[in-house]
Parts: structure tokens; sequence; C-alpha cells
């Protein structure tokens, strides 16, 4: 009979002496034993700071309703760890998880693996069972040592460079935009979704001999009336597109990268599937892609007399995206600000990108290793903002923001995906598909 998956979660966080350890050799000899070299014919890697879940998420759509089929691979989850392994759009069960794990147990060896490892095996193993097509993973950390990066990309995406996880990845950007580079392969397209990165990206493109494919130069987009937007690609042009599902002008961005990914495919395997997907990809398959892209906490809306919105905004760059954001869209009352952040994220950035818009704080203490109490946060922000009111759990600063807004407030939940998830299902809004 089969352990739980509650029990192999467990289980496995407490296999490896630390939650994080970039390297490939042990994940890598493990996957070489399950025989993971090609968890699927085509695979497109997405890394960033920022902005690559929501182009990871694009990028499933599109697939997906061009026809093709496809595995998704993200990370962390919000409620259900589910949520990080879909096939076809839908989440894998709790049997096919453990199903797995079994299999990465009994190929596991003395080799030990943290849980991040273990995640990206099964997402590996599940979609090599199902025999996707296509296989769109989410670099967890970095870029270069982590865990996804076993697999050569067909195409590479770069969303973002920002300052962020600065103990693993460097001080500094070029540091940052080096490992998150190391994603590239040579021959193949390196998609980039800003040109604002640091040299050290354009460096090992050139040093690898990618082939880039730079956003406002090889690919472009143009937001008109009431939202609606046109794309001009590689080989695409797309009139009169409706906006993403996913709400914020950062999305136009996303979904323009997340498409120019895909055209790129044609640049490194000229693939009967690739052809097909391309084909498929007119103005109206791309529109029905839009209106269906699934990703919670990107700037959620929860609608209602007084309004949540729901944003990660886990580091300065994602606050100031999700500050632009709120001043795009004024409210008539206060702006209440429900905020928890993890003891190694910066704190006093994101309050500071975020303070001009937000009336009220209530700030929230976040449990586990990495978390920190109310106190703690309220002392960290010390010179960012005053008199916050500090609350021992993310459902308590909810229940008290409820309680004290009125018509015309909104309230923002924000500052870690451990913030916004507990958030979700307080507020009840959150649904497995």
């Amino acid at each position: 009979m089969s352990e739980s998956l509650e029990y192999w979660l467990a289980r496995q966080q407490a296999a490896h002496p630390h939650s994080i350890d970039l390297g490939l050799e042990r994940v890598g000899a493990v996957a070489r034993r399950l025989g993971l070299d090609r968890p699927a014919a085509i695979v497109i890697t997405v890394a960033g700071t920022n902005g690559k879940g929501s182009t990871a998420a694009h990028t499933e759509a599109l697939l997906l309703a061009a026809g093709a089929t496809v595995g998704l691979f993200t990370s962390p989850h919000f409620i259900r760890y589910n949520e990080r392994i879909r096939i076809q759009g839908r989440e894998v069960d709790d049997a096919a998880l453990v199903s797995a794990f079994e299999h990465i147990e009994a190929a596991r060896g003395p080799q030990s693996l943290t849980f991040f490892e273990y995640n990206t095996l099964a997402a590996l193993w599940l979609f090599a069972q199902a025999g996707v097509r296509f296989a769109v993973l989410e670099v967890g950390l970095g870029g270069r040592l982590d865990a996804t990066n076993l697999i050569d990309a067909d195409a590479a995406v770069l969303c973002s460079v920002g300052l962020d996880h600065r103990e693993w990845l460097g001080a500094t950007l070029e540091a940052i935009g080096a490992e998150k580079a190391g994603i590239f392969r040579a021959g193949r397209p390196a998609v980039l979704g800003t040109p604002s990165l640091p040299g050290s990206v354009y460096a090992a493109i050139t040093r690898l001999g990618a082939r880039a494919v730079l956003a406002e130069q090889d690919f472009r987009w143009e937001v008109r009336a009431e939202g609606r937007w046109r794309y001009e690609g590689l080989g695409l042009q797309l009139e009169d597109l409706p906006p993403s599902r996913l709400a914020g002008l950062i999305q136009y961005r996303n979904a323009a990268t997340a498409l120019a990914a895909i055209e790129s495919l044609a640049m490194s395997r000229a693939r009967s599937e690739v052809e097909a997907v391309l084909t498929a990809l007119d103005a109206r398959t791309v529109g029905t892609a839009l209106g269906s892209v699934r990703l919670a906490g990107r700037f959620q809306v929860v609608p209602g007399e007084v309004p949540w919105i729901l944003d990660i905004a886990h580091n300065a760059p994602a606050a100031q995206i999700l500050a632009a954001e709120l001043a795009r869209r004024p409210c008539r009352g206060r702006t209440l600000a429900v905020l928890g952040v993890l003891g190694d994220k910066d704190a006093p950035e994101i309050a500071a990108a975020l303070a001009p818009r937000v009336t009220q704080w209530f700030l929230c203490a976040l449990p586990g290793p990495r978390g920190t109490s109310a106190e703690a946060l309220g002392q960290r922000l010390a010179a960012v903002i005053a008199r916050p009111h500090l609350f021992e759990s993310v459902e308590a600063a909810c229940a008290a923001a409820r309680a004290v807004a009125r018509p015309g407030d909104r309230v923002i939940v924000c500052g870690s995906v451990y913030t916004v998830g507990p958030a979700l299902k307080w507020l009840g809004v959150y649904c497995a598909p």
C-alpha cells in the first residue's frame, strides 16, 4: 500500500540538511537513472527575477489553445502542492505524485535530494509518463545550478534580472544575470523579455553562441484603446488581441514574450509539432489563450464593495510594478495593506515602493524557518512606515483589515506567496481546477 502524499512531502522536507543546495551533480545522477534526459520532445525553460511564472503560464495557455499536449512545472505553490505540476492544464493528482516519488526513491540510492529537486524530478517523470510534446519549466532559483537546468532547453527565456536571492546568486546585477543566463544553450534561442538586462547576460549569449531574441527589437507589442493590443514577432503579426486574463500592464510584456518563445522554436527545431503550433496561432487562437491563462496571486482582483488585490510582490522590482498598477487604478477611499515578508527578503525596499500608495498597514507573521514575527517585521520597517498593526497570522491580519474597511476602500495582500496563499484560502476564492 502506497504512503500518502503528505507522508512523502514531510519526508522530503527532512531528507536534506539544507532547503536550498544549488548544483546539478546529485539531482543529475538520479535523473539519469530515471532516464529523464528528455522528458518531452520540446522544452521551454523560463527564468527571471520577476515575470517568469506569468510568462510560463501564458506559454502553457498558448500551446494548449494551439492544440499541443503540454506539461507545466512552476513553484512554489499557494495552497496545494499539486499546483506545481499541470498536464493539459490540469493539476496532477495525489496518486500520480506518489507514484513519481516512489520511482524517484527507488532510483535515488545514496544521493540526498532537496525538496525542490524531488519536485523537479517528479515533474519531469510525470511529463515523460504522460508523453507530453511540450514541457514548460519555470526555474526555481537562478538558472545555471537550478534543477530545471538538467534539461537542455530548446528555447530559454529570461524575463528580468533584479536584486533578489543575493546570498545564493551574487551581490550585483552582473553576477545574478550571469547565473540566470546559465539556462542558454549554443545555437538555440535565448528570448529576452526586456532589453534592460545586465551586460553579463549579453556576454553569455555571445560566448555560448546562443541566438538572441530581444524584446522591443525582434518582437514588439502595442497596447491600444480599451486594453486591446497588437503583436509583431519573428513571423507572426496579430491585430486586435484582447488583454490577458492576468491583470496589469506587465502582462502584455509577459504574453508577448511567451509568443516570441514559441515562435523562436522554429529557429532551433523545425519539428512538425512546432510548425503545426505556429500555423494555429492566429488572432482567434491567441485571444482564446489570453482569456484562459490561469495563475493566482499576480494582481489578482477579488471584486466587491471593498475589492481585494492579491499580488506576491516579494521583492523590490515586483513591489514597484504593483505600486505603479495601484497608481493606474486609484480608489475613492483608503488602501489597506496586509503585508507579510520572509526574513531573507528585503522588506524595507518592498514597503518603501508601496508606501506612497498605502494608507494603513497590517503586518503579519509568517511561519517556517524563513518566516518572521510581525514584531520583527515591524522593527525592520520602522524607518519606512509608521504605526502599523501587528498580527500573528495572515488570517488575523486579513480579518482586521476587513473589519475596518469601508465602501470605497481597497485591501491589498502582498509580500510573499506565503502571505497570498493563506489569504486566498481565507477569502474563499481559491479552488483547484
